[in-house]
This record gives structure tokens, C-alpha cells and sequence, in this order.
């Protein structure tokens, strides 16, 4: 794979990987994208979490403890 950086950010990714000591620009940009995708994944689990499942809710407040179990 090849991409194409601006060279403001090519500067900026040799100056994270000499001051982090990354042993090469893709693994800064490897650890860049993984962050980008657990952002993404982050955001996803969010809107999930806003999702009424009112199914669910009256399941958990059926009054049966953990103890129950």
C-alpha cells in the first residue's frame, strides 16, 4: 500500500516517531488508524447505548436480585 501525505504531516509523523521512538513512519501511522478505528468504535457503542430495548428493561426490573442467580 502506498498514500500520500501532505508535507506538513509527513514532518509531523517523522517528528512522532523520533520523540516516541517508533522504529519507522507506518508504525505511526499503524497506531494512528488504530486509534482513529477505536474512536469509531467508541462512537458506534454510543449510539448503541442509546437505543431503548424496553423488552430489556422490564426483563431487569422483574425484582429477581443477582442472588437469585
Amino acid at each position: 500500500m502506498s498514500i500520500s501525505l501532505s508535507q506538513s504531516l509527513v514532518q509531523f509523523v517523522e517528528q512522532y516517531k523520533l520523540e516516541h521512538d517508533y522504529k519507522s513512519r507506518s508504525q505511526v501511522i499503524e497506531t494512528a488508524l488504530q486509534l482513529l478505528q477505536t474512536q469509531e468504535l467508541e462512537k458506534a457503542y454510543a449510539e448503541a447505548a442509546k437505543e431503548v430495548d424496553l423488552g430489556w428493561d422490564i426483563t431487569i426490573a422483574d425484582g429477581l436480585s443477582d442472588e437469585t442467580w
